[in-house]
C-alpha cells in the first residue's frame, strides 16, 4: 500500500494559506452562481464516489467534502473580503486536509494506524496554529496603522504572543506524535523513547 505524504499535506495547505485574492469582490450575482456551482459539484462528485467500495469510497466522499467546503469559504472571501474571511479559507483548508487524511489512516491498523491518526492531526494543528497567527497579525498591522505609540505598542505585543501561541501548539502537537511512535516499544526501549521525545519537545 502506498504510504500516505504528510510533507505533501502540509504543502498542499501551505499553498492554499499562501494565496490571497486580489482581485475586486465578485458582485452578488456572481456570488450566487458560484455558490449553486460548487453545491451541484458536490452532488456530482459524491454520486461519482458510490462507484468506490470500502475505505476508498469514504476517502472519496471526505474529498469531495473538503472541496466543497474550501470552495465555500473561497467564495465567501471572493465576495466579502475581510481577515476573518481570509482566515475561513485556511481553517477549511487544514480541517478538509485532515478529515481525509483521517479517512486514509483506516486503511491501517495498530500502531502504525495511531501513529499516522497524530501526524495527520500535528500537521492540522500547525495549519490552524499558522491560520490563526496570519490573522492575528493582520488585525495587529492593521491597529498599528495608528500614529498612536501606544496602539503600535500593542500591536507588537499582540504579534509576539501570536508567535508564541503557534510555536507552543505546534511543539505540543510534534510531542504527540513521537510520544505515538514510542508506543511500538516496550519496556525501558519505551521509556527511553518517551523520555527522549519530551526533552526534544520541552514537556513536563
Amino acid at each position: 500500500m502506498k504510504k500516505f505524504s504528510y510533507s505533501s499535506l502540509a504543502a498542499v495547505i501551505c499553498l492554499v494559506c499562501g494565496t490571497s485574492a486580489i482581485a475586486a469582490p465578485l458582485t452578488k450575482a456572481d456570488y450566487q452562481a458560484a455558490k449553486t456551482e460548487i453545491s451541484a459539484k458536490y452532488s456530482a462528485e459524491k454520486t461519482a464516489c458510490k462507484t468506490n467500495s470500502g475505505n476508498a469510497k469514504d476517502i472519496c466522499i471526505e474529498e469531495a467534502k473538503a472541496r466543497e467546503k474550501l470552495a465555500k469559504a473561497e467564495n465567501e472571501a471572493a465576495y466579502s473580503p475581510s481577515v476573518k474571511h481570509d482566515y475561513d479559507v485556511r481553517a477549511a483548508a487544514a480541517d478538509g486536509a485532515y478529515a481525509v487524511a483521517k479517512e486514509k489512516c483506516d486503511d491501517l491498523s495498530g500502531n502504525p494506524k495511531d501513529v499516522c491518526r497524530k501526524e495527520a492531526k500535528s500537521v492540522h494543528v500547525a495549519a490552524i496554529a499558522d491560520a490563526k497567527l496570519a490573522e492575528k497579525t493582520a488585525q495587529a498591522n492593521a491597529k498599528s496603522q495608528s500614529t498612536s505609540g501606544k496602539a503600535k505598542s500593542d500591536a507588537s505585543a499582540t504579534k509576539t504572543e501570536a508567535r508564541k501561541d503557534a510555536a507552543s501548539d505546534k511543539r505540543d502537537a510534534d510531542y504527540a506524535v513521537a510520544k505515538e511512535k514510542c508506543d511500538a516499544l516496550a519496556g525501558d526501549a519505551k521509556s527511553t523513547c518517551v523520555d527522549n521525545a519530551k526533552k526534544m519537545y520541552g514537556q513536563n
